[in-house]
């Protein structure tokens, strides 16, 4: 966290964003929980799974607190879990969108495989890879935070270049929405584990036309009794 708190984009919480001229703001959300994520499993762009109960009530209780903000559509990944974590936007008439560049990073060999040590040996020495600056580096069969990161901005250009569109959800996946916030607030990757996140965390970020500004970290105050 002292990486952000110390970043000239990072805001803080609770910003007016009445007082602040942004050309656009996402609210960027991770999907509901899988039973992939409750046991364990390796879960990226190549395992399509579906929410599970718990997925299901933290998609609802996100829809219950943020259904008065004036979105004007909702994007996710083309993977089903976050169609599901936004399927109440979506009925209730949201324009949706799916794009791949918020698909998950692919996790290679490992998808699909529970978190033993064999596997656990394998991400350790990939993610010490990035923390040590190598963002080449990937699984076998899987993706680079490089190759991830370049269908996100293309991804973004997309979206910034929708003039009507100020107010935009964005629902995707844990690894990729740290590469991703990493991408638009302008820092290394190697610092991509200080994104926290659990299921169906938010953060939120405004765009003045130049640069991205963080506005809300990691937030789940939708699911605060």
């Amino acid at each position: 966290m002292e990486i952000l708190s110390n970043h000239p984009a990072f805001l803080g919480e609770d910003v007016d964003l009445q007082n602040r001229d942004y050309q656009k703001i996402l609210y960027i959300v991770r999907h509901g929980e899988t039973d992939f994520n409750r046991s364990g499993v390796v879960q990226g762009r190549g395992v399509n799974t579906d929410l599970n109960d718990l997925g299901r009530e933290q998609a609802q209780r996100f829809f219950e607190t943020y259904r008065t903000v004036p979105f004007d559509k909702v994007y996710t990944s083309t993977l089903k879990r976050t169609h599901q974590t936004m399927h109440p936007f979506i009925e209730g008439g949201l324009q949706w969108e799916q794009h791949p560049g918020f698909d998950e990073l692919d996790w290679g060999e490992n998808e699909g495989k529970p978190y033993h040590s064999e596997v656990v040996q394998s991400f350790t020495a990939v993610t010490d890879a990035w923390t040590s600056g190598q963002y080449d580096v990937r699984f076998t069969g899987g993706e680079s935070p490089l190759e991830v990161s370049k269908r996100q901005l293309e991804a973004i250009d997309h979206v910034l270049s929708q003039e009507n569109e100020k107010q935009v959800l964005i629902c995707m996946h844990g690894r990729a929405m740290r590469i991703l916030l990493c991408g638009l607030l302008q820092i290394e990757f190697k610092h991509m584990d200080s994104f926290i996140h659990q299921n169906t965390s938010l953060y939120t970020l405004g765009y003045d036309g130049q640069r991205f500004e963080m506005l809300t970290f990691n937030s789940l105050a939708h699911l605060e009794d």
